[in-house]
């Protein structure tokens, strides 16, 4: 089996989530912590926040996936945008100390004509920087407004993170690193705190990368497992796309419409390899789009 769902809007709060998803039929779900196009976030209620996740418990729900901006690059060329990259993620980290246990994802970055292996330096760096100001205490304010800036909740002042923080695997657009999964190691084995870090695998960008998950689907996840280990597999971002493979254009479509094929998708849901899994569907829908699909994946996987 499977954990299936979708990105919610936080806008209503934690416990709002989760009604949400009852409502969609949801046994996970994704968030951003900030505006993804910015870098502002709400101040956390802790009330609101032990509401879900006494809710998700009585639900049975799995690992939830939280998402970073999208305005986040930790290997730009400019100071100014890496720094404000960290002071997000460190942040961004010790928010989800409030909802311990689940996952953190976000895009490595664009290198922005720098090159990848100066890339991959900089995302490691930025990575060890973020959980070393998040585990310290050792936080600016990213945006000026003190409404972003977030204490450690007591029960969890330990000075070690409770969340796996994810790279996500990415399509190639432009400069972007991670869209092999040899760059996704890279950073891994660059950083100081490996033991933190897994992989979401999203099907619409290995696709568009390159990988042909549609005829090769045991051979992909058996590179992925050499290069990576499956163990590093933590969440699916589970989209179809618009474009043939290895386009590198990174467009997703609704699981019916794409070009990767509701079989193959149906044979990724169901692979022994990634079974207990977060299932997290970001296809162009609304509410009843996305409930109709989660009730597909249900069948294929119940």
């Amino acid at each position: 089996m499977i954990y299936i769902g979708n990105h919610l809007s936080s806008s209503a709060g934690f416990a709002a989530m989760g009604r949400q998803a009852d409502r969609l039929n949801a046994s996970t779900f994704a968030f951003f912590t900030r505006n993804p196009r910015g870098g502002r976030a709400r101040k956390i209620d802790r009330e609101d926040v032990q509401k879900l996740i006494a809710h998700n418990q009585e639900k049975g729900r799995g690992p939830l996936v939280a998402h970073a901006s999208y305005t986040m690059n930790l290997c730009s060329g400019k100071e100014q945008v890496r720094t404000f990259a960290e002071t997000c993620l460190a942040d961004d980290l010790r928010r989800m100390e409030y909802l311990p246990g689940n996952f953190y994802n976000f895009h490595p970055g664009s290198h922005v004509g720098q090159g990848a292996e100066k890339g991959i330096a900089l995302i490691a760096q930025g990575l060890d920087q973020a959980v070393r100001d998040a585990e310290s205490g050792a936080l600016p304010d990213p945006s000026g407004s003190r409404d972003v800036f977030t204490a450690l909740p007591d029960s969890q002042n330990t000075g070690t993170l409770h969340t796996t923080i994810l790279l996500e695997t990415m399509a190639g657009k432009g400069s972007e690193v991670g869209r092999t999964f040899q760059e996704l190691k890279e950073i891994i084995d660059a950083s100081a705190y490996g033991d933190h870090l897994g992989i979401c695998f999203d099907t619409c960008h290995v696709w568009d990368a390159g990988y042909d998950i549609a005829g090769r689907l045991d051979e992909v996840l058996a590179e992925f497992d050499r290069i990576l280990g499956l163990d590093r597999l933590k969440a699916v971002h589970f989209n179809e796309s618009m474009n043939s493979c290895g386009s590198r254009k990174d467009r997703h479509a609704r699981l019916k419409e794409g070009q990767i094929g509701l079989d193959a998708m149906r044979r990724i849901a169901c692979h022994p390899a990634l079974q207990n899994k977060p299932f997290i569907l970001e296809t162009p829908n609304e509410d009843p789009g996305y409930k109709e699909e989660i009730e597909l994946i249900r069948s294929w996987t119940e």
